[in-house]
């Protein structure tokens, strides 16, 4: 990740698993290119060593992922524990249809931020800006 007050924040949005309902991905990269951040977007179907390659090859300060098949208990800790292991210090965003007696064990697991159904523009953008800036 890149220091500075003009830098603007990377984001690598994809779909992890076999997971293929990628609409609310699509928009969500389209809120925060909106919001003036740079977007990779990998789309469906991605592994975590092809996001990894990703956050790496990009210089990316964050990592979004969208989940609508209940795999976001198991998927959303691998993603960051495989961050981890490859000393790779950046935040790990999940959005989609993730149950709201869910989201302590996700935050637990290390997960940065957790956006539902009906998140704003608004909350998208704040989320990632603060997850962001926790993890500088």
């Amino acid at each position: 990740m890149t220091a500075g007050a003009d830098h603007r924040i990377r984001v690598v949005l994809a779909k992890l698993g076999l997971d293929g309902h990628d609409r609310g991905l699509k928009v969500v990269a389209r809120i925060l290119r909106d919001a003036g951040m740079e977007v990779i977007y990998l789309g469906l179907r991605q592994t975590t060593s092809s996001i990894i390659a990703a956050v790496e090859q990009e210089d990316a300060d964050a990592v979004g992922l969208s989940m609508h098949n209940a795999g976001h208990l198991t998927l959303g800790p691998k993603m960051v524990n495989a961050l981890r292991a490859g000393d790779i210090n950046v935040p790990v965003i999940i959005g989609g249809i993730i149950p709201p007696e869910d989201e302590e064990e996700l935050r637990n697991a290390g997960v940065a931020a957790v956006l539902g159904p009906g998140a704003s523009a608004e909350e998208v953008v704040e989320a990632v800006r603060q997850s962001v800036a926790s993890a500088a």
